[in-house]
């Protein structure tokens, strides 16, 4: 179980936690006005500047949700996007199961109880991605569900179209900044993906991987 942390304790001043609290409570605002038009919302919903959300009654969120500034959530998805509770995206990621101009319908994305997203980060879930509880997502990961075919050299790659397969991350792993999970790969439970790591293939259980592909470095058992 996860102890709840008391938040602006010292060496916070009082100062910056009122503005803290301060732009958080625009958040809080923001969130209320544009939560009327989610599918969903299990309670509070804290929504920075400049963030747009397309299809916004295919979202699905719980309590304590927050979406830090400029970023993207297209949720015209088969499934929606779901998000549990105390789930944060960071400023600037971009979450698109479907283009915003046309094309095929993507499958969409759930997202377990206390994880993040992080900054910068882009998930394409044009295939399902499915992410567990407690997981901690750094700067910059990309992760995708969806393969571009290429086997017809009498074609342009761009006309064969693309293979669609789930991608999951199972509870309570780290995937460290600038790492990228391709297509239909599973990373375990308790796993670490470390910085700049390309996974190609499923990571086991409680396993440590790292380089370009992925390999295990060690395991936590």
């Amino acid at each position: 179980m996860i102890k709840d942390q008391k938040r602006f304790q010292k060496p916070w001043e009082n100062r910056a936690t009122i503005q803290t609290l301060f732009i958080l409570c625009c958040w809080g605002i923001r969130g209320f006005i544009r939560g009327v038009f989610f599918k969903s919302t299990g309670g509070l919903v804290l929504i920075g500047k400049n963030v747009k959300i397309r299809n916004s009654y295919k979202l699905k969120v719980g309590k304590n949700f927050v979406i830090e500034n400029n970023s993207e959530l297209n949720c015209n998805s088969l499934r929606g996007l779901c998000f549990g509770d105390n789930v944060t995206i960071g400023a600037n990621a971009l979450i698109r199961p479907s283009n915003i101009y046309g094309g095929e319908v993507g499958e969409g994305m759930i997202v377990g109880n206390n994880s993040n997203i992080g900054p910068f980060a882009y998930i394409g879930c044009s295939g399902l991605i499915v992410i567990g509880d407690n997981v901690m997502m750094s700067p910059r990961v990309s992760i995708y569900a969806e393969n571009h075919n290429f086997e017809k050299r009498n074609l342009p790659m761009k006309a064969q179209g693309v293979t669609r397969q789930t991608t999951k991350v199972e509870d309570d792993c780290w995937i460290a900044s600038n790492s990228v999970i391709l297509a239909g790969v599973t990373i375990g439970k308790g796993s670490v993906i470390s910085a700049g790591a390309v996974v190609t293939k499923d990571v086991p259980p409680y396993s440590i991987v790292g380089g370009v592909p992925a390999k295990v470095i060690k395991s936590r058992n």
